[in-house]
């Protein structure tokens, strides 16, 4: 029997764009947490060692600090790890494994998977498909499951990277694995596990546990259906058990579709806002549909303000929300003279349409701002 810590997309180094400020600093410490997370893991559930299935680093160009911050985490992380190099970090010339920050820095117990050679672990055979490119002509694991032979009496794990056809519309991608490919291998006696990286959530191929996408340990983005994970996986006789472990605790939330239409819409998604929890590591990207009369809109901008204060990204889609002036909306502002001669303009541009419509829109809006402001 031998028990084990699976892991992948580590993505060390990655940046965010819709962060708000001062966010990136506290992601990216949540990133090396998680290497010391699994460490503690890997302690308590009492695994032999840690694989690391590809894109442990963003890219080869990360900074020297990254490099030397993920060797430091490192340090924490008792038993063996082996890490694969895939299509962020390839084994190329350029590769961040092969930076003076990082052979100086490494500690001991912390191997590169830089061939398709077997390597022994407490008499386990792994076998890991490392990138030598970011674009193969064909997956790494392809080639090394075309040439491997059926194991022997020791049980064999085998690593790779890359999406399996299963998973993209694009099947005759040259990095595509295909399922039936891995099929053949776990029933060929080629493999007891298959260990993937790539694809951000953990995932299961196939009826049984014998190969699997760990995920990545903190959430990278939206769509994610179950990362901020790692696998703790055991291998006994002919069969094998995965569990799933919780490591990050970063979100990525997308509200799909919001119509917006009434004063009750705007109310119920305040509500909905409100109800997310941790919100300093909760990333929300909200596409809203609809049309607001204006003093909606401007209630909802200061409702989506207020969650862009809270949230460590606030992304919002509007392009299919319009504005609908009412004379509600200006009945007691107190117009007169130049003012409501404007006021009268803007609305019959707005319901004439054409090219000026949305720019009268805005102009509307923001004298209803001011006006609410001076009242």
């Amino acid at each position: 029997m031998v028990r084990f810590l699976h892991t992948a997309d580590w993505q060390l180094g990655m940046t965010r764009h819709f962060f708000t400020e001062g966010v990136q600093e506290r992601y990216t410490q949540a990133l090396f947490d998680a290497i010391r997370r699994l460490g503690q893991i890997a302690k308590q559930e009492n695994c032999e060692f840690v694989l690391v299935c590809g894109d442990a680093f963003d890219s080869n160009q990360v900074d020297r600090r990254t490099v030397a911050r993920a060797c430091e985490a490192l340090k924490e992380i008792s038993v063996p790890v082996y890490i694969l190099p895939a299509n962020h970090d390839p084994l190329n010339a350029a590769s961040v494994f092969r930076s003076s920050t990082f052979t100086e820095r490494k500690p001991e117990h912390v191997k590169i998977v830089e061939n398709f050679g077997s390597q022994e672990i407490g008499g386990i055979e792994l076998v890991g498909a490392p990138w030598k490119s970011k674009k193969p002509v064909v997956n790494p694991l392809l080639e090394l499951l075309e040439t491997l032979p059926p194991r022997d009496s020791r049980p064999r794990i085998v690593i790779g990277h890359g999406i399996v056809d299963l998973y993209t519309p694009d099947k005759d991608a040259p990095a595509v694995i295909p399922f039936d490919v891995l099929q053949a291998a776990v029933r060929e006696h080629k493999a007891d596990f298959i260990g993937l990286g790539d694809r951000h959530s953990a995932t299961k191929i196939g009826l049984d546990d014998r190969i699997w996408y760990s995920g990545s340990p903190v959430s990278t983005d939206f769509r994610e259906d179950d990362s901020g994970n790692a696998l703790v996986v055991e291998l006994s006789g002919e069969s094998a058990t995965v569990r799933q472990i919780a490591v990050g605790d970063w979100d990525f939330v997308e509200m799909e579709r919001v119509d917006l239409n009434h004063a009750d819409d705007v109310v119920n998604l305040e509500r909905t806002l409100q109800s997310i929890e941790n919100k300093d590591r909760t990333v929300v990207r909200i596409n809203l549909f609809g049309g607001l009369t204006i003093s909606l809109h401007v209630q909802l901008q200061a409702l989506l303000q207020n969650a862009h204060d809270l949230f460590a990204g606030f992304v919002v889609h509007d392009e299919d929300l319009i504005t609908v002036p009412e004379d509600a909306d200006f009945a007691d502002l107190g117009f007169s003279g130049f003012a409501d001669r404007t006021v009268c303009r803007l609305r019959d541009q707005i319901e004439t349409g054409g090219t000026d419509a949305d720019c009268a829109r805005d102009a509307l809006m923001l004298l209803f701002r001011l006006a609410e402001r001076a009242g």
